[in-house]
């Protein structure tokens, strides 16, 4: 399904293939299609399913089916799908992730006049962060991605991304090395 962190598929020097679950493919075709429904259930099902096996895509997961239920106008579950997924993140002591994540999510709120349910979410990041948060680094220089994974076809945010060394990034859904060019 995915990889755990630490687990590169780099082999020879190229950068291997790995399975993809099909269940995220569709889920990223269905939000490409505007199946909102259908990918925030697919999202929920594979998020449920990584929370043991694969702990840090879950929030993650959680997120894109909350994406997928807000643009499908299901604001109530949306908002619930959101607040589970940025609570693992802290949960998991993943605070600056968190932060990026959920300010991304409080600015498309926004942006679609779900003013109350960005305030929601804002309160939501204040209350999880601990008071004393390290001071954030000036941002790296990295090489431009492509804008979706090759594999799996999720979103690609290279500023959200976890960066494995300057050159290559890993995919938050499926965890496939992504190279920018």
């Amino acid at each position: 399904m995915f990889r755990r962190r630490g687990q590169n598929q780099f082999r020879g020097g190229g950068m291997g293939r790995r399975r993809v679950p099909p269940v995220l493919q569709q889920a990223n075709q269905m939000l490409m299609d505007g199946e909102y429904s259908g990918a925030a259930d697919a999202f929920n099902q594979l998020a449920q399913g990584a929370e043991n096996l694969f702990p840090q895509r879950a929030p993650i997961l959680y997120v894109e089916a909350g994406r997928a239920a807000i643009l499908g106008g299901d604001v109530k579950t949306g908002i619930a799908y959101f607040r589970l997924g940025l609570t693992m993140l802290a949960a998991q002591g993943r605070f600056h992730r968190m932060r990026i994540l959920g300010q991304r999510v409080v600015q498309e709120l926004k942006t679609r006049g779900l003013n109350a349910e960005a305030e929601e979410v804002a309160g939501l990041l204040g209350a999880s962060q601990p008071n004393q948060l390290p001071a954030e680094s000036a941002p790296v220089k990295h090489p431009i991605l492509p804008t979706h994974c090759p594999s799996c076809g999720g979103a690609v945010r290279s500023d959200e991304l976890e960066w494995i060394d300057n050159i290559t990034a890993e995919c938050d859904y499926c965890g496939s090395p992504l190279r920018g060019g």
